[in-house]
């Protein structure tokens, strides 16, 4: 008799190609990419990051044409410099990374990649609690410690959530993102667009909003006014749009998700993250935080995304940014995992994990990273991205240059001082010019990448990459192990679940709608139909999340093997 498997056995067999490439069998289609790259970047943080914009001082028409410019920058970047090595290879940077540099090196990495990955996310876990604190009357954790010891049960509990569902890999992941990532962007245009007529109310001599023009003044006079003691424009816009996740894509974190993808070009759909979320959900934040600042009566820098969402979508905000800050949270301690995976040999990922949660959660419960999350971001970049220089003109620019891929792993050395050299002095400058503030924060971490590829390349080449050690072929192919055929699959869905399909579409064009139905009609009556907004627009939220739940995850089990009899 078979025993039963134990919690233990289960997880353990939750295999996520750790220290190998990735099988063909086991690549992801472009919906799971889409949604992942969408629920990462529509998050709880850009409540924290839209505000912040308003509160810089920027103008309307920097923060538009800036964002615009600066993620297109950011989806190349990870169309043609992530996603080309992380399809060819089908490793994680983290296992990658030890064929170039030798185990050293990448254990220093890997161990610091691993830190800031678990403070951003437990900056999300944060953000995630700062909602939830509002029923309980707890007032907001502004500090860099908290202030109240319910606030940190509320953050073990959510950093419990997100701890689970990274251990569980990518496929789930994704499914998490798919069920999500349409609702949140629901959520962000809702509050937004609902929060015009308090906007509206607040200029001098308008009434009901009747056209392009009206929002153009509102956004002009109301929410981003231009401040040219601030210093920041345009040119800021863009470099911190590109930098905001540049050890992930120039950096090369994310050949983490994107070794999953048959091909390179799926690099593109980093562009549902980017301009969902790094743009629609920033600008949508922006109003959001403008108006919540008129209502509460109180600076915007007062104020946490939880409170922000709450004065603009109710108890449907209240669930946004818990379930945003989960969105980012699961990949980004997914991506912690696997780099401590690297360096701790013979453990299985879904302990690593929840070592990596554990500390994570610790991380939440002090508020500090979320003050000072943009500065955190611009240091994230500075200390990771040099690394994904190395890596990428190694894979790319040796063979070009004459000189020899991976020559350091014949010899016989553990660490590699052309890299190590590449990547301390890079840095070295980079803070150089932070502390004596001769160059912005945001406009240090690109120039960075190139100062640390050219050093590389003169340092590797110096050190014995110009000798005749073996050239390590690439094909150009994904290298992968052999596979097993499996028996061809048919999907056949159960009658019943084209409904469930159909009330989760209409539950979300609900969604939609109302907000139209509040910023139009009689101003004076705005005040009137807001309790009834927020009911439905939560009613409407429960009702979609739970039907297209059961869409998503009904339909990926609904499987028969036509082989069998």
């Amino acid at each position: 008799m078979n025993q039963p498997e134990s919690i233990t056995d289960r997880v353990d067999a939750l295999y996520e190609f750790e220290r190998e490439p990735v099988s063909e069998d086991k690549l992801e289609s472009g919906r799971h990419f889409a949604a992942l790259f969408g629920g990462e970047h529509v998050a709880g943080t850009e409540f924290v990051i839209g505000a912040a914009f308003v509160a810089w001082g920027a103008s309307a028409a920097d923060v538009l044409i800036g964002l615009l410019i600066g993620n297109a920058l950011a989806v190349l970047s990870w169309t043609f410099i992530c996603a080309p090595i992380a399809v060819q290879t089908r490793l994680t940077l983290y296992w990658y990374l030890r064929k170039i540099a030798g185990p050293g090196v990448t254990a220093v990495y890997n161990v610091l990649n691993a830190f800031l990955f678990c403070i951003l996310s437990g900056t999300m876990i944060t953000v995630s609690a700062s909602a939830i604190r509002i029923p309980f009357g707890i007032p907001p954790q502004t500090k860099w410690y908290p202030e109240d010891l319910r606030f940190v049960f509320i953050v073990l509990v959510v950093g419990a959530v997100v701890v689970s569902v990274a251990i569980l890999g990518f496929k789930r992941l994704a499914q998490f993102s798919e069920v999500c990532v349409p609702w949140l962007f629901a959520m962000f245009a809702a509050g937004a667009v609902g929060m015009l007529p308090v906007l509206a109310n607040a200029s001098p001599g308008m009434g009901a909003i009747g056209g392009v023009a009206d929002l153009w003044r509102i956004a002009q006079e109301q929410i981003w006014l231009r401040d040219p003691e601030s210093g920041l424009g345009v040119w800021h816009i863009i470099a911190f749009a590109w930098i905001c996740n540049l050890a992930f894509h120039v950096g090369l974190s994310d050949m983490a998700v994107l070794r999953f993808a048959p091909k390179a070009r799926y690099g593109l759909l980093s562009a549902c993250g980017m301009y969902l979320g790094h743009y629609a959900a920033w600008v949508c934040a922006g109003v959001m935080g403008a108006a919540a600042a008129l209502i509460l009566k109180r600076p915007l820098a007062e104020l946490d995304a939880g409170e922000v969402a709450f004065q603009s979508l109710g108890l449907s905000g209240v669930l946004a940014v818990i379930i945003a800050g989960w969105a980012t949270s699961n990949p980004t301690l997914y991506r912690a995992g696997l780099a401590l995976q690297a360096v701790t040999p013979g453990w299985p990922r879904w302990l690593v994990t929840l070592l990596a949660g554990i500390a994570t959660t610790v991380v939440a419960c002090f508020p500090f990273v979320f003050t000072k999350l943009l500065s955190f971001v611009a240091l994230f970049g500075i200390l990771l991205s040099p690394v994904g220089a190395i890596v990428f003109v190694e894979h790319w620019l040796f063979p070009r240059l004459g000189l020899c891929q991976f020559w350091f792993s014949t010899t016989g050395k553990t660490i590699s001082v052309p890299a190590l050299s590449a990547w301390v002095i890079s840095v070295s400058i980079a803070l150089g010019l932070w502390f004596s503030e001769a160059l912005h924060e945001f406009f240090i971490a690109i120039p960075l990448w190139f100062v640390s590829a050219a050093l590389y390349t003169v340092f590797a080449a110096a050190a014995g990459a110009r000798t005749s050690a073996p050239v390590v072929e690439e094909s150009g192919e994904p290298v992968t192990r052999p596979v097993e055929t499996a028996p061809p699959a048919a999907k056949q869905r159960p009658s019943w679940l084209k409904a469930v399909g159909l009330v989760a579409l209409l539950s979300l064009l609900v969604q939609f709608v109302l907000p139209l139905w509040v910023m139009t009609g009689d101003p004076s009556a705005y005040d009137s139909k807001l309790p009834n907004y927020h009911l439905w627009l939560s009613a409407a939220s429960i009702i979609h999340l739970v039907t297209i739940a059961a869409w998503v995850l009904v339909s990926e089990r609904t499987v028969v093997r036509t082989a069998e009899p």
